[in-house]
């Protein structure tokens, strides 16, 4: 009678570490997905950006559109100054709004590079991600 009770204790020890197992995979799981999201959302910033610099290519060739790293959106004036405004509000809506989540357009004539830099520490401990800031640049042409 002993012997069957203790082992149903130790399968149930078992199965509890089983199930400690499962929950903290699922916990790894919820980061890189919330991690990758973020990278798909840049991603997604990074073409809107583009795509209102087409919208407007000769302000862009210009230069109007060029922009240091920055987390503030600059006044809106210029049709260039609104789409950059929009951006950066955009990249704080879908990236969080801390105060690493920034953009940048710089802008060589026709060829352009968009950056965009946000706060990917929620996916700390994975293999090479979870860094405070994370960027990613898009580099095309107009």
């Amino acid at each position: 009678m002993g012997a069957g009770l203790l082992e149903v204790m130790v399968s149930v020890l078992i199965m509890g570490i089983g199930l400690l197992g499962i929950a903290a995979m699922q916990a790894t799981a919820l980061k890189n997905s919330q991690s990758s999201l973020e990278r798909s959302q840049a991603v997604i910033q990074s073409y809107a950006i583009l795509e209102s610099m087409r919208a407007n290519r000769q302000a862009a060739i210009d230069g109007e559109y060029n922009v240091g790293l920055t987390c503030n959106p600059p006044a809106a004036g210029t049709l260039a100054q609104s789409d950059l405004n929009a951006w950066i509000g955009s990249l704080e809506t879908t990236l969080g709004n801390t105060a690493n989540t920034c953009g940048s357009v710089q802008c060589n004539a026709a060829d352009c590079t968009v950056t965009v830099q946000w706060d990917d520490s929620r996916a700390q401990d994975n293999a090479g991600a979870g860094n405070a800031t994370y960027q990613i640049a898009t580099r095309t042409q107009i």
